[in-house]
């Protein structure tokens, strides 16, 4: 039964912040000697322990340094770390607005996967982050979307049902599982839908209504 809350929990990458910086894949293969599309395969492969939290930086990319067979220093990996972070650091100033606008009329969280060390750096760059209800990012809470206990977090500490929730994420797969544990979902297309579909889901909210007004993805 909903808790009679409005709670807009916010994707970060690709709804808030921009997506890797093009180019940044490049770079780091090019730090490595290694093609473009080998260094991607390792990037990726080896990611999931990484953004979970299981792994520090220096193990993920010691890990990824295995996998392509190559022996790399202290000093190599900590310059592929700070490469790493930058390419992720940009934002969407006009979503950053909006997310904050919204505060005067729901309560506003953000579930992110993000590495721990990633997480330190962006709430460093974006202090405006500590200024919402509960921020969530996968390497602290140890566990990262799609797996259903990253969103039973976020229930559990904002102390709110999940039909409180409209989880919003530019991802299909996340939008699934978030639904999958009972809360609203969102797939993110561009902020002015999303405003749109919020301003809907707004007043419809009823305490003991199981909402399902946003349980199909926006054409």
């Amino acid at each position: 039964m909903s808790t009679a809350r409005n709670i807009v929990l916010f994707d970060l990458f690709g709804v808030i912040a921009r997506h890797q910086r093009p180019g940044a894949l490049e770079e780091m293969a090019a730090r490595c000697h290694v093609p473009t599309d080998v260094l991607t395969a390792a990037y990726w492969d080896c990611r999931p322990p990484y953004d979970a939290g299981r792994q520090s930086a220096s193990e993920y990319w010691t890990a990824v340094s295995r996998r392509l067979s190559l022996s790399v220093d202290a000093d190599t990996i900590e310059e592929l770390r700070l490469t790493d972070i930058d390419s992720w650091s940009r934002v969407d100033d006009r979503m950053v607005a909006y997310v904050q606008s919204l505060r005067d009329v729901a309560e506003v969280a953000l579930l992110s996967n993000i590495p721990s060390d990633h997480a330190d750096a962006f709430l460093a760059a974006q202090p405006w982050l500590r200024h919402l209800d509960h921020v969530a990012f996968s390497g602290k809470i140890k566990v990262a979307k799609p797996d259903p206990a990253a969103f039973r977090h976020c229930v559990v500490a904002m102390r709110a049902a999940p039909t409180d929730f409209l989880f919003v994420d530019d991802r299909e797969e996340n939008v699934r599982a978030a639904r999958a544990t009972g809360m609203n979902g969102y797939v993110f297309t561009g902020r002015d839908e999303l405003a749109a579909a919020i301003d809907t889901w707004l007043p419809q909210r009823q305490p003991t209504r199981n909402d399902t007004l946003l349980e199909t993805d926006p054409a």
